[in-house]
């Protein structure tokens, strides 16, 4: 359980509702804050804790003047987290170039976006506020088959630095880079159950992240606790990927005997 006390504090998660983004809206109502989970289209559910629910709010993070209009309909705003994101496995040569422009326009624009746009409400406000980015390992090494996701994830790390500096002293600015996650989602990335584990075995903690433990990191990194750390970037991936030369030098020990 989490012991920070964000109460009394607003939260706005994009692609708050489902997945990776409803286990940070969770974590967050379990540390006290109000949580509005943002999305296009609202769920069956909304992610709730001990009674606590989440706040909807209908919105195309893409949109600058969709974006704007929201952040000046709340009061307060202390915590953004950019969450909204993702692709499908589609490698460059392949399909509609719109798809591949898509692609880098919800995982690097949308961010800039709404974080833009939260700074006109977190500026104004005493205590400033943070924002968080959700990053991935994809942008940190070859992505082959979702080059245009990776691109962008790379691009987010650098936007994530630069905003540290133009926004300090009153806003931080910080990058969760996730590795593989468990979501309800999983199977079309890993296949079934076995599959699942099979890739969980290859993570070094010896399993896939839960969204749960992204949604704690988040806490953290908005809390007074993390309050010296702007402009970084905490890797979340179990301990990363064993080097694939370490299995293929035990392979060919195997077939020297």
């Amino acid at each position: 359980m989490l012991t920070l006390d964000l109460s009394g504090k607003t939260v706005v998660v994009t692609g708050g509702v489902r997945g990776v983004g409803a286990g940070i809206s969770r974590a967050f109502l379990e540390a006290g804050a109000d949580v509005v989970a943002v999305a296009r289209r609202e769920p069956d559910t909304l992610p709730e804790v001990g009674g606590r629910t989440a706040r909807f709010a209908s919105l195309d993070v893409r949109d600058p003047a969709a974006a704007q209009a929201f952040m000046d309909g709340l009061d307060r705003l202390d915590v953004l987290v950019n969450n909204a994101g993702g692709g499908p496995f589609l490698p460059v040569a392949d399909g509609d170039l719109r798809t591949h422009l898509k692609i880098i326009e919800l995982n690097l624009a949308a961010p800039l976006i709404m974080a833009r746009a939260a700074h006109t409400v977190m500026d104004r406000q005493p205590e400033g506020g943070s924002i968080i980015m959700i990053g991935s390992v994809s942008g940190v090494r070859p992505s082959p088959g979702s080059a245009a996701y990776g691109a962008a994830k790379a691009g987010l790390a650098s936007l994530t630095t630069s905003l540290a500096v133009e926004w300090a002293p009153r806003i931080r600015v910080n990058m969760l880079t996730l590795g593989m996650v468990r979501t309800e989602l999983a199977h079309l990335h890993y296949g079934d159950e076995a599959g699942v584990e099979a890739v969980a075995r290859t993570v070094p903690l010896g399993r896939l992240a839960d969204p749960y433990d992204v949604g704690a990191a988040c806490v953290f990194l908005s809390s007074p606790l993390a309050g010296y750390a702007s402009g970084s970037s905490m890797l979340l991936h179990g301990g990363g990927e064993r080097p694939a030369f370490l299995d293929a030098a035990t392979v060919n020990k195997e077939e020297q005997k």
